[in-house]
């Protein structure tokens, strides 16, 4: 049995949490279920109305012409850029040195499709227009990843986005939108998904991480693009008997949420302020550009430890439950805000903060 740590079991008991929409136990799956009926059939390998009429309404969102329902994003992204790398004749792709595809994927482009990848700008800040016109040729790809989770969510501007879009186009180079948390940054582009979409060729879209849902993937893009992802699909081992409990799942948060990541982009700034408003504790970015940010805190990750492990147990309020260490002297950890943030009464928010400040002093 695996054994919690202190600061795990503080937050777990904590009366509110800040972070997310909740816990992910089997809850989640029965209130998607609860007002379905019984008799409505399933899909059955990607056919049926349950997977069609949900993959139209998902490239009618995201202004392409079609879109198909994978069970990963990992799946998706990398069918994604094959086909692109097929197109080309091409096996090169381009993008940042902290893509999802470079860290957490077990080398899964280069082994299963002989995809060479070139590494796209410095890993602390986000691919700039620069570093695309200045990379080397034969890049069949580029994949841009918005907003840049792993450097706390940050995001290129939409000038910038749309000079590469362009440059890309001029010169042959598909472009391909790691759009995971795509929903999350509307807000601060003040656009829709389509006109953000618009720049790319194809696009993914979570179903999990900002929506909520069980698990599972949206990859759009024109028909031809589609059609060879399908085929895609089954070689992957995508094609299950039946995917209903993802779809019916993210189809139910997608409507319960989507319509609140402007909520969830005003908490996240607010959050963010409280944070560097305590000594030794700052945010990247320091103003949120989506509801996500990382908390670095100029202290050993073992005293932090404790810290907050004795200010969650003080206020009840749930802070996190974890943290990694940056170097002796810093730690982090990474927010991403949800339903849960506006149920916490805000003295109780700003009682958990000012003893956390006071605190940090005295260390």
């Amino acid at each position: 049995m695996n054994q919690t740590s202190p600061l795990q079991d503080a937050y777990s008991q904590s009366k509110y949490q800040l972070a997310n929409h909740g816990k992910r136990n089997i809850e989640v799956l029965k209130k998607a279920f609860q007002e379905m009926e019984g008799h409505l059939e399933s899909d059955i390998y990607g056919k049926g109305q349950i997977i069609e009429d949900f993959q139209d309404k998902m490239a009618l969102l995201l202004g392409k012409e079609k879109a198909i329902f994978l069970p990963s994003g990992t799946m998706a992204q990398q069918i994604a850029l094959r086909i692109w790398c097929d197109e080309k004749g091409i096996r090169k792709v381009a993008y940042h040195p902290l893509s999802h595809l470079e860290i957490h994927e077990q080398d899964g482009l280069k082994e299963l499709h002989n995809i060479e990848t070139v590494l796209l700008g410095d890993k602390n800040r986000v691919i700039e227009l620069d570093e695309v016109l200045e990379m080397e040729e034969g890049v069949a790809c580029v994949l841009l990843e918005l907003p840049q989770r792993e450097i706390g969510g940050q995001l290129p501007s939409f000038e910038t986005l749309t000079l590469i879009s362009k440059h890309c186009r001029d010169n042959g180079i598909r472009l391909h939108l790691d759009g995971a948390r795509l929903l999350e940054v509307l807000p601060y582009y003040q656009k829709s998904a389509a006109e953000v979409c618009s720049l790319f060729d194809s696009v993914y879209l979570s179903l999990y991480k900002g929506i909520g849902g069980i698990a599972g993937a949206i990859l759009a893009g024109d028909q031809d693009f589609i059609t060879q992802a399908t085929t895609w699909k089954r070689r992957y081992g995508g094609d299950l008997i039946s995917l209903y409990p993802y779809i019916i799942s993210a189809n139910y948060y997608f409507e319960l949420r989507s319509h609140k990541m402007q909520q969830y982009y005003e908490d996240a700034k607010e959050l963010a302020g409280l944070f560097n408003s305590c000594h030794g504790i700052s945010t990247i970015p320091l103003i949120p550009v989506s509801n996500m940010f990382h908390v670095h805190i100029h202290q050993a990750k073992e005293q932090m430890e404790l810290i907050l492990t004795k200010v969650q147990q003080l206020t009840g309020i749930g802070i996190t439950g974890y943290l990694k260490k940056i170097d002796e002297t810093t730690c982090a950890f990474e927010v991403n805000i949800g339903d849960l943030y506006t149920d916490v009464p805000k003295e109780f928010i700003r009682n958990a903060f000012r003893q956390l400040d006071e605190i940090m002093k005295d260390n």
